[in-house]
């Protein structure tokens, strides 16, 4: 997919390169690789640069020839503007968050008919005093409340490491802007749509929405205005419960503004339901036309499936390695959470052109990495041939047979 080499291109080198052993690509590669194998601190790179397999995979001229040990890799992370004697590789901050929605354009050879792009905010514990960390009450620990952008179809398009004393939507409109401008210049007439919960139901954001062609579904957090609008459905659902002693639903769609933050009514939708602890109303705002999106199906089809994007958030986090900001510069923690996010594109790309038509096609990102990336061989190399031997007791070897041919028939994939 041309994945390392593009990201490589949103790094400047400004080092001597009579004197450079280590190529920008080589380095980017040695990160990614070494997340997506597992490896999340620096240190493990002191032991990794003998390792001969991941000197061919990153193209090395000589895999027995040492590669860049965790010194090298700190460098590049520490970088400030390219002045500093020892950190002359400087990270294009903006090259980098078009690389991202880039890399989702690339990933389709025809436009889609629409886009759904979910938003979430999540907390990034912190157990140092890193710059930039705030305690946040909700979550009950000093941490970060970093952004991220997931299309419907798990493409991470955007990642941004923010303080946790802001608004969960905090810059999200100025993500979605420069997101939606670059969709819609290799695709303008695609619809899309913003899926978020009720932390982004914000007049600013919606008033872009509405102003741009863009459509929204948010969650919204109730209130006793809204609860008194569904208040006979409610009475309904818990005689409906009553009677069947099983869970009931009902919607209510109408048209409601705040009294103070919103600047013109929009259509929200109630969820009036019963469970056995009780009441549980939910609501959502919408800009999608009631006439061509049915209360029950906007909410139960539509809405509830943003979960999925959690799960992605949480695989990145729990087997990408990205709360794992650790530095004391908060520079330095976002570019490891761009080093994580591409980590998971990659799994992803595998997992959709090497994964496709086996049972491991939906299968995580740590569950991959187990099964079909580390597992042992035998390694030699002679001066004219590299061999790997794997050994026959492989219990996964018809998948990985699968997957060789996936990713021959694929071939090159970048536009």
């Amino acid at each position: 997919t041309g994945l390392i080499p593009q990201l490589a291109q949103c790094f400047w080198d400004g080092r001597d390169g009579r004197f450079v052993q280590d190529p920008v690509e080589q380095l980017v590669a040695l990160r990614v690789y070494g997340l997506a194998l597992g490896y999340e601190d620096l240190n493990d790179h002191d032991e990794l640069r003998e390792d001969e397999l991941l000197g061919i995979l990153v193209e090395k001229s000589d895999p027995q020839e040492a590669l860049a040990g965790k010194s090298t890799l700190n460098r590049v992370e520490l970088t400030t503007n390219g002045r500093d004697r020892y950190k002359k590789v400087v990270v294009d901050e903006e090259a980098v968050e078009s690389f991202f929605v880039g890399m989702y354009l690339q990933s389709r050879r025809r436009a889609p008919r629409r886009i759904i792009l979910d938003l979430d905010a999540t907390d990034d514990p912190l157990h140092g005093k890193q710059e930039g960390r705030f305690f946040h009450g909700f979550h009950g620990c000093y941490c970060y409340l970093p952004l991220y952008i997931f299309s419907d179809d798990g493409y991470p398009l955007w990642a941004q490491l923010r303080r946790s004393n802001i608004d969960a939507a905090a810059g999200s409109k100025e993500a979605v802007e420069k997101i939606v401008d670059e969709i819609r210049q290799h695709w303008p007439k695609v619809k899309i749509l913003l899926r978020a919960d009720s932390g982004f139901a914000r007049e600013e954001l919606m008033v872009w929405c509405e102003s741009n062609q863009v459509d929204y579904l948010f969650g919204l957090a109730k209130n006793p205005r809204l609860i008194r609008q569904i208040e006979e459905a409610l009475e309904q659902a818990r005689q409906q419960f009553d009677e069947t002693g099983k869970s009931a639903r009902l919607f209510c769609d109408f048209s409601y503004i705040t009294r103070k933050s919103w600047s013109r009514e929009r259509r929200v939708i109630g969820k009036a339901e019963h469970l056995a602890k009780g009441s549980n109303p939910r609501f959502i705002v919408t800009s999608l036309s009631a006439q061509h999106y049915p209360a029950r199906d906007l909410y139960e089809k539509t809405y509830c499936r943003r979960g999925d994007m959690e799960n992605r958030i949480k695989e990145q986090q729990l087997a990408l390695f990205a709360d794992r900001t650790s530095s004391s510069r908060m520079k330095a923690n976002q570019l490891r959470l761009w080093f994580s996010t591409a980590a998971y594109l990659l799994i992803h790309q595998f997992r959709r052109l090497g994964l496709k038509g086996t049972r491991m096609a939906r299968a995580q990102c740590d569950t991959i990495r187990l099964k079909l990336l580390k597992i042992g061989a035998q390694i030699k190399i002679s001066v004219r041939r590299i061999l790997i031997s794997l050994a026959s007791g492989y219990p996964y070897e018809r998948i990985f047979a699968q997957v060789y041919r996936n990713l021959i028939r694929a071939g090159p994939t970048c536009t």
